[in-house]
């Protein structure tokens, strides 16, 4: 089943770049594929935020939408999402923020999804494949134009 792992290197703070992520309202502006996405339910729990989120997903004829559960983590700079309801058997995306100095931090994004059935698999595969991988760009751009564009990154993946 498709998973990724991606690590960058990006000359942003990591406070800003996990405020940047968290700002889940923000998507449907720059992520790709992502038409619309409604936060359903907030709940704050001791020292974690966890949001109940349906994002809609777009591509040319394709339009589905799904619920998860995202648990935003300041204290440990991290994101965790999990699946609750749509098209996929399974989806699992977690993010992380470690600092690497004052003004850069290196940015770790986890993906694993699998779709409900076979041919929505051979459907949409390709398409929501190439999608994932440039995820890191869109959200690295969005850094650019929110805080200011401030030099290059370094991209590593892992399959």
């Amino acid at each position: 089943m498709p998973s990724f792992h991606t690590t960058r290197r990006v000359t942003h703070p990591a406070s800003d770049m996990y405020a940047l992520v968290a700002d889940v309202e923000q998507y449907p502006k720059f992520v790709p594929l992502c038409q619309g996405l409604r936060v359903l339910r907030r709940e704050h729990t001791g020292a974690h935020e966890t949001l109940i989120a349906s994002m809609t997903v777009a591509y040319k004829l394709f339009c589905e939408s799904f619920t998860s559960r995202v648990v935003l983590k300041p204290a440990g700079r991290t994101i965790l999402v999990s699946y609750l309801d749509g098209p996929f058997r399974r989806l699992e995306n977690r993010w992380t923020f470690t600092p690497a100095g004052e003004e850069a931090c290196q940015v770790g994004f986890y993906l694993d999804y699998e779709f409900r059935t076979r041919a929505l698999q051979m459907l949409m595969g390709a398409v929501f494949d190439r999608a994932f991988r440039t995820f890191a760009d869109a959200f690295e751009a969005r850094a650019d134009a929110v805080y200011g564009k401030r030099g290059r990154a370094v991209l590593t993946f892992d399959k």
